[in-house]
């Protein structure tokens, strides 16, 4: 009898999420035989919705194919604590159930996360020290220290018998931070002596030249900019996760004689969080919006949420003239201490004009030093690659192009093999025999979960599909009664939404005798068989009505009929 053959195993690398876009990171690595692999997923996070997905606020990856090897999912790994990394983890983690690892600021998060879902009891947390080690099967984890714009993000060395890999997470070089410890260069420079087969690394700025800069320059231009609005009102948005700019405005506000009040639900959870493990320690206490309401504006500053125009977030509120207790006035001044981030330019803009309009002073990162990215530029990736030495690289976090810039970067740096992945593409690394990648083995189902109110739906559902298609071009239902001899009883009762009325609601008018007299006309042309069945008559409706309201208004609308048939 012949022997079988020995099976072979296989170092897998699968984005799910965060390849192609920036956000909704989700990355999977699998080792084992093919039929027979064991998974870990590194991140879980989310996107938001935007003018193309009306009513839809939360976006996340496709997990069916999580689902469907869920009995192989060894546990899910957080790097950090953004929402883009570990937003989805509450909404998803039922369709999961596996132990969640992370170190202590941002497993605080995770737990205030759960509690919000009735979670916090069912989930399986592993807290991780910096610096920690993790086993999980087949793989063991190192957490590297780097820097980014929130408390801990860690770098990943995954070790596996089939060699090493270095998932970066999001990073930046900053040796003077601020608040932790700067990046472990030391540590990645070992790693990279020991050998690295592959490095999955954040591609957000490759286009840009240079180094992103340090929190260090930032806190010493917010003070002085601070310094020159005394005896003015002043507030500072900024990203509530970027702990080190809080306390970098805290401390501004500190050496000018003022005392902050935070605004907005986001940022007294980050406070807490940073409390937790030790952070904000030196920046005394806060006013609470009372307090601040009855100070002179000249002692008070303001550290809100609301940076990216969000409509509910505390600065929209207060330029709105909505906040219980918050009041901005003319001559006071605004600081938005953060970046435009793609897609959010409207809200931003809408938000500023807002506050100039009445009379309030915008100060942005474009007139002053006052915001760093949290995310490397050229020189830092050349500087991360010199460290690691991969023989693979593989860019993620990025749009395409990004992705294939960052590809190209990595092979002018002497990395061997680069690939740009896209979501869904499994990526051979290593096998146990002599066949190295990278390399595409599978496609499996990707995409995207859109959170419609506390419903979970694909990005397809056709709910979705018609919501979209009526946000852009209106909806017209028409309903009538029939009796069985194929008589109209009652209608047809046209009902028209998201169409020009005109000044003296004529334009509406016309449209609604316009399809009342299609419906009829439709009806009176069917055959006396078809009067009498239901289904023929709404189809034909539907057809004729939307051809009718194309050639009248250029729409192509959403179209219902309803047709009752009583006996008679």
């Amino acid at each position: 009898m012949s022997k079988k053959p020995p099976s072979q195993d296989e170092l897998v690398f699968l984005p799910l999420g965060g390849c192609g876009e920036i956000g909704m990171n989700l990355n999977m690595f699998g080792f084992g035989p093919k039929h027979a692999r064991k998974w870990v997923i590194v991140d879980i996070g989310v996107t938001f919705g935007d003018s193309t997905t009306p009513g839809v606020e939360i976006i996340m990856p496709d997990i069916e194919f999580i689902e469907q090897n869920r009995a192989d999912i060894l546990g899910i790994v957080l790097t950090h604590a953004h929402e883009d990394h570990m937003g989805a983890l509450g909404r998803l983690w039922p369709r999961i159930q596996c132990p969640v690892y992370a170190t202590p600021f941002t497993m605080y998060l995770v737990k205030d996360r759960l509690s919000e879902f009735n979670l916090l009891d069912r989930v399986e947390l592993r807290e991780v020290p910096l610096k920690g080690h993790i086993d999980l099967g087949p793989f063991s984890f190192d957490l590297i220290t780097l820097t980014h714009s929130i408390p801990e993000p860690n770098a990943l060395a995954i070790h596996t018998p089939l060699g090493t890999i270095l998932h970066t997470g999001d990073w930046k070089i900053d040796m003077a931070p601020q608040i932790g410890e700067a990046v472990d260069e030391e540590a990645l420079r070992k790693l990279g002596q020991e050998g690295v087969l592959a490095m999955i690394c954040d591609s957000t700025n490759v286009f840009s030249p240079g180094e992103a800069g340090s929190e260090e320059g930032v806190r010493a231009e917010l003070s002085k900019l601070i310094g020159e609005y005394d005896g003015k009102g002043i507030a500072v948005a900024s990203f509530a996760s970027n702990v080190a700019r809080m306390e970098s405005v805290m401390m501004a506000a500190k050496e000018n004689d003022r005392s902050v009040c935070l605004v907005g639900r986001s940022m007294k959870r980050m406070t807490a969080a940073a409390k937790s493990v030790g952070l904000l320690s030196n920046v005394g206490r806060f006013l609470s919006e009372d307090e601040a309401q009855a100070m002179p504006s000249a002692h008070v500053l303001y550290l809100c949420t609301g940076s990216q125009g969000e409509p509910r977030a505390a600065l929209s509120r207060i330029a709105a003239g909505e906040h219980r207790s918050v009041k901005f006035h003319k001559g006071d001044a605004v600081i938005f201490s953060s970046k435009i981030i793609p897609g959010n330019e409207k809200g931003i803009f809408a938000l500023q004009n807002a506050l100039a309009d009445d009379g309030i002073e915008i100060v942005t990162e474009k007139s002053r030093d006052i915001h760093v990215s949290g995310h490397p530029c050229r020189d830092e990736l050349s500087r991360m690659y010199d460290w690691v030495k991969p023989a693979i690289a593989i860019p993620v976090h990025g749009e395409r192009r990004h992705l294939l810039e960052h590809a190209k970067l990595a092979k002018s740096l002497g990395v061997k093999k680069a690939l740009a992945p896209h979501n869904g593409e499994m990526i051979l690394l290593a096998t146990s025999t002599e066949e190295t990648g990278p390399k595409i083995i599978d496609i499996v189902s990707s995409g995207r979960l859109h959170q419609d109110g506390d419903v979970i739906v694909p990005a397809a559902d056709e709910g979705l599909r018609l919501r979209r298609k009526m946000a852009y071009a209106g909806h017209i239902s028409v309903s009538l009664v029939v009796n069985g001899k194929g008589r109209i009883l009652s209608g047809p009762e046209p009902r028209i939404s998201g169409f020009p009325e005109g000044d003296d609601g004529d334009i509406l008018e016309d449209l609604l005798d316009a399809v009342a007299d299609e419906a009829e006309e439709v009806f009176d042309n069917l055959s006396p068989k078809a009067q009498r069945d239901e289904d023929s008559i709404e189809a034909k409706l539907k057809t004729r009505i939307r051809r009718m309201v194309k050639e009248r208004t250029g729409k192509r609308c959403v179209v219902e009929a309803i047709v009752h048939k009583v006996k008679g």
